[in-house]
């Protein structure tokens, strides 16, 4: 084995032509030009290659049998492999990156038959770089874009990754090539495939915003230039300002004040988008260079996605056996993430947040005749996720009796119904069916049950909600905290600690879609088929937690109490059935720290054997209550399908014996009875004592 690296680092060479003009200093506008860089040459280039050559050879001595010879066996594992890449900061605020890897085995031992040559050892044609068996490149630029070096847009601090991986993969030599039934040997190619990342992460600092809009507190009169309390007579031609006045304009202050804190409340918001996307494209015929290549196209090998298929099979790099069947694949993946931090006042803290995500992947076989390429069963699938708002039907009335928001469900069909059919026939006249409904709309199909259902449990108008299966815009998702009863003197007379805290976040879920392959309009029920097949839906909703109270009284008692709540909704499309199972979940939590007691023990770490510490009690109990319901759209038949009640009691409480060494005792106690009359209750009692003990410092 030997190895050779090389690397070496440019002296920068960087050039800022107007960083001097005087006429650029005059306005900050003009930073963005005052700031122009570039750098002529790279940062470093680096390259390395190892050659790997394994040679084994058995010789096999039978003693006892004559006559009978086995040959040596040889072994051999000849690879060359080499990297090469390149830095370059183009600009201070420009970077690219460059790195490429290939690997090569040699078979320098076989001859033109593929038999191996006896007598060759590892030092025969040494350099021999052999034939290409892998190899992956990658291309990535970072941008901080310049946007904030213009005052209006200071406040925005923006940086852009782009990431393009390229690989080729030879094909093995047992499935390299075929023959068909008619004599004629198709080769089958080798495998490549490319990879395209995405990603804006931007963050805007509200308050540099507010300061350049001028948008800050009014400043009160009280201070140093306030007028004194002291009584002194006029001058003469001395304009007089009452006290009243004074009073007048703080108040007036105070109120501005109070409105622009509103008014700049959000703090800080955070954009994340990625974008990911890929192309695996098999029976690529065309090999490698030493430094790679630049077929399919020169785009292809960093990143791009543009499609490529039909002018590969054009220039013949595409295999033409009739009958292979490995698929072309395309994924993509999206996902968007938006933050914002709140303080409408002090000590009250929003924190918001909101996401979107999207799966989507491609597939199809394909032929190749004639330099034409021909699609083969193309099919796609993928899944969807996006947060919502669903806190208009969070109380309402839903028991297995009756549920409020499933009613509305039931008739919000007609009226999406309708607005698919005028669509779809052009006009308000259209030819409905027994029930009513339009003909290809009827109540269970899958493009009218959808935004039925979403409209029923968000609160929206059934005549306005978007009848698609995505949603655009992600709404807002929130954790509120207060802790601003502590500053009223009652509290901090009482309370160490003092906070209230609530939590919200409700999601819409398509768990799989896929592409509709029937060929014919309508199905057996007469609806017209959608582009995209879904099986179900999910709605979830989390209130995490409905409230929560936490705190530390002056005597080290604390005191949590929590209300959790929550539901999911499961809409199938597959036998119209929605599964309704809700959560509510009651927690006390009780805490007691004794201060400084005292036990006489050799686990002491002091000479004395004195341990003083602190022993911890907590307590928590909670009820939680779930259960499922099964809603058949068709007919009055709720069914409770499942639930339970679970009431929990924890009690641990522990002690340190030195700062490595710490007991600790536990109580856990849980009694469920299920809410069906098909399970019988259950308890669970778990107790005892822990000792841990930490290694090192």
């Amino acid at each position: 084995r030997s190895t050779v690296d090389y690397a070496f680092s440019f002296k920068p060479l960087t050039v800022e032509p107007f960083k001097e003009t005087k006429a650029f200093k005059k306005s900050n506008y003009y930073k963005l030009l005052s700031d122009f860089n570039f750098n002529f040459l790279p940062t470093n280039i680096s390259f390395s290659s190892t050659i790997l050559r394994q040679f084994n050879k058995q010789r096999f001595r039978l003693v006892d049998v004559e006559g009978v010879g086995l040959g040596d066996l040889y072994r051999r594992n000849y690879f060359f492999n080499y990297q090469y890449g390149f830095n370059y900061n183009i600009t201070k605020s420009l970077r690219v990156n460059y790195t490429a890897a290939s690997n090569n085995i040699v078979r320098n031992y076989l001859d033109e038959n593929n038999l191996p040559i006896d007598g060759l050892d590892i030092w025969d044609d040494y350099w021999n770089t052999g034939t290409a068996n892998q190899h992956n490149q990658q291309f990535v630029v970072n941008y901080d874009l310049p946007i904030n070096k213009l005052p209006i847009f200071s406040f925005v601090k923006s940086t852009y990754t782009y990431t393009g991986d390229y690989n080729w993969q030879r094909s093995s030599d047992a499935f390299s090539s075929i023959e068909a039934e008619d004599g004629t040997t198709y080769q089958l190619g080798n495998t490549v495939q490319n990879a395209s990342s995405h990603k804006l992460n931007t963050i805007l600092n509200m308050d540099m915003f507010y300061k350049y809009v001028g948008l800050t507190k009014a400043k009160s009169n009280k201070g140093k230039n306030a007028p004194k309390n002291k009584q002194v007579a006029p001058k003469p031609g001395q304009k007089v300002t009452s006290a009243g006045n004074n009073n007048i304009s703080n108040e007036r202050n105070l109120f501005m004040s109070g409105l622009i804190g509103v008014i700049t409340s959000v703090k800080n918001i955070q954009v994340n988008y990625t974008e990911n996307k890929g192309t695996v494209l098999p029976g690529y015929l065309p090999g490698l260079g030493f430094f790679g290549s630049s077929k399919p196209s020169l785009g292809f090998i960093f990143g791009s996605q543009a499609d490529v298929r039909y002018e590969a099979a054009r220039n013949g790099w595409l295999t033409s056996f009739p009958e292979f069947n490995q698929n072309f694949t395309q994924v993509e993946n999206k996902k968007l993430n938006l933050t914002a931090q709140l303080e409408v006042f002090p000590d009250l803290k929003i924190d918001l947040s909101a996401d979107r995500s999207y799966t989507y992947n491609f597939s199809e076989q394909y032929d190749v005749t004639n330099g034409n390429y021909n699609s083969r069963s193309p099919y796609d699938f993928g899944n969807f996720n996006i947060s919502t708002i669903l806190i208009k039907t969070s109380f309402s009335q839903s028991d297995v009796n009756f549920s409020q928001a499933f009613q509305d469900l039931r008739d919000n069909r007609l009226v999406v119904a309708n607005r698919l059919a005028e669509s779809y026939y052009g006009s308000a006249t259209f030819p409905r069916d027994a029930e009513g409904y339009p003909v290809g709309y009827g109540k269970n199909s899958q493009q009218v049950l959808l935004p039925s259902f979403i409209a029923a449990y968000s609160g929206q108008d059934a005549s306005k909600v978007a009848t698609g299966v995505f949603r655009n815009t992600p709404l807002p998702n929130w954790n509120i905290k207060y802790t601003g009863l502590m500053r009223y003197s009652w509290f901090k007379d009482n309370f160490k600690t003092f906070s209230i805290q609530h939590g919200y976040r409700a999601s819409y879920n398509v768990n799989a879609f896929r592409s509709n392959l029937n060929d014919a309009p309508v199905d057996a029920n007469g609806n017209f088929y959608a582009n995209k097949i879904v099986s179900n839906v999910n709605l979830t909703e989390q209130f995490n937690p409905l409230v929560k109270v936490d705190m530390t009284l002056k005597n080290s008692f604390k005191f949590l109490a929590e209300i959790k709540k929550g539901r999911t909704l499961n809409m199938s499309f597959d036998n119209n059935l929605l599964t309704e199972v809700s959560d509510n979940e009651y927690i006390i939590g009780l805490g007691y720290r004794i201060k400084d007691v005292t036990i006489n023990s050799a686990l002491a770490d002091n000479t004395a054997g004195v341990i003083k510490s602190d022993i911890n009690i907590k307590a928590d109990f909670s009820l939680r209550k779930s259960n499922t319901i099964v809603r058949y759209l068709d007919y009055d038949n709720n069914q409770l399908g499942g639930g339970q009640d679970l009431w929990s009691v924890r009690l641990t409480a522990d002690y340190s014996f030195s700062k490595n060494l710490t007991a600790r005792f536990f109580y856990d106690h849980q009694f469920s009875q299920a809410v069906i009359s098909t399970s019988f209750p259950t308890t669970n009692i778990r107790s005892g004592f822990t000792l841990q003990y930490n290694f090192g410092n």
